[in-house]
């Protein structure tokens, strides 16, 4: 099912048509109401009459995570404080949070968007979705909730953490939906594996997102919880989960362009790439007027796809994140991210999918040492298995990433689960 065909399938004309009127009028409202941009466009010689269509928005300047922190709390809002009814915040762990406010208008746009996503799992209103994301501050519990609600599902509003309680309602109540982090996710089929309660739960599908995850995360997540998992991407910048999700098809994930303009750059550069290039997302907010976004830089390296998908939706699809280009870590000159690390772990079947990076600097030498779980039927105190095993991640991860770490077999569910993003890096060469 489709739960917005007249825009989700639009034609690439149609769509580019809206999409330009739609630019027009956001440029216009954000610079004569944000000091900021009419700031940042007067700087590079750029005036709302300028921008004729969508194809113009090369000429407008980009927008970064810095900015938001410089603007912090409300320089960005293109609204008087009175017409903003809610605002959510980065979780702020590197300095000021990011906060983003929200008119009636883009909730009612959010809601829309995460709609359409959880129809694209298969979500129909005869299910009920335990919501697992953490509610208050972070969007991904109001904004799933909001979502699910929209379509007119059942939605069991449990939040992160107490998962004795979330296994026992999920069971209960029958759910028949979860929306979470994907490494909660992995955190709850481990615990209800631990119970014994595999046959009594009743989940057909979950929709996850909020960190990166990956083809190996997706599979032990669907034979753990026997569910079809599927990606839910969004973030605070632009509008919180629901900027696109996956369809049926699972061949990318769909962004909903009629209310978020993505494009592709050279990280370094900032030149927009040829579609099907990989690079860094850029994201434009066409709809939202509390507190627009012009030309975000995400941070996030992917490709775009604009063919029609077989599913039938035109909105093009992104895909799967390689990483971010901050969270890439640059080890003895070779760069490394985490998700091909997981990646590899979760190839190899006797490890689950919990790890922790350590970076470090001796010497003036990197170090990259790598805790990894075994699984709890393949643990044992048999020096040379546990030496064998190691041997055969390391070469695994040579082969793939072109550097050894060094790998520490830790015993099972001794590495910290997360109810929120993991966190699975410690670069200790910043503290010095």
């Amino acid at each position: 099912m489709i739960y917005n065909p007249e825009r989700e399938c639009m034609s690439r004309e149609d769509l580019k048509k809206l999409q330009s009127e739609r630019l027009v009028k956001i440029v216009r409202h954000t610079y004569d109401n944000v000091p900021f941009y009419r700031q940042r466009m007067d700087e590079v010689g750029v005036t709302p009459d300028d921008i004729k269509s969508i194809d113009d928005i090369t000429k407008l300047p980009f927008t970064s995570k810095k900015d938001l922190r410089d603007t912090y709390p409300d320089g960005l809002f293109a609204v008087p404080r009175a017409e903003i009814i809610r605002l959510h915040a980065s979780s702020g762990t590197t300095g000021k949070p990011i906060v983003a406010g929200y008119t009636q208008h883009d909730l009612d746009n959010w809601s829309e968007g995460v709609a359409r996503c959880l129809t694209a799992c298969g979500a129909t209103k005869e299910d009920t979705i335990q919501v697992s994301y953490g509610y208050g501050l972070f969007t991904g519990g109001l904004g799933a909730h909001d979502g699910a609600t929209k379509l007119g599902a059942c939605v069991l509003p449990t939040s992160s953490g107490n998962t004795a309680k979330q296994i026992m309602l999920m069971q209960d109540i029958q759910c028949t939906g979860l929306c979470c982090t994907p490494s909660y996710a992995l955190f709850l089929a481990e615990e209800i594996e631990r119970m014994g309660a595999r046959d009594n739960i009743k989940l057909k599908f979950g929709a996850f997102g909020a960190e990166p995850w990956t083809e190996g995360m997706r599979k032990e997540l669907e034979e753990k919880l026997g569910i079809k998992a599927y990606d839910l991407y969004g973030l605070t910048e632009i509008s919180g989960p629901g900027v696109g999700g996956e369809c049926e098809c699972q061949d990318g994930t769909h962004i909903w362009e009629d209310m978020f303009y993505p494009e592709i750059i050279d990280p370094v550069t900032g030149e927009q790439l040829p579609e099907g290039q990989e690079g860094e997302l850029v994201f434009t907010t066409l709809d939202k007027w509390g507190m627009p976004m012009i030309r975000y830089r995400t941070r996030d390296l992917t490709h775009l796809n604009y063919e029609k998908c077989k599913c039938g939706r035109t909105a093009v699809r992104m895909g799967k994140i390689l990483g971010r280009s901050d969270d890439m870590l640059i080890i003895r000159g070779v760069n490394v991210f985490p998700s091909q690390v997981e990646s590899v772990i979760l190839e190899v079947p006797e490890f689950q999918g919990q790890y922790f990076i350590t970076v470090d600097r001796v010497n003036n030498i990197d170090t990259f040492d790598i805790d990894v779980e075994l699984r709890p039927e393949h643990y044992s105190d048999d020096i040379q298995e546990l030496l064998r095993l190691e041997k055969k991640l390391r070469e695994r991860l040579v082969s793939v990433i072109g550097i050894k770490p060094q790998i520490h077999i830790v015993e099972p569910n001794s590495i910290e689960r997360s109810m929120g993003k993991a966190k699975h890096v410690l670069d200790k060469r910043i503290l010095k």
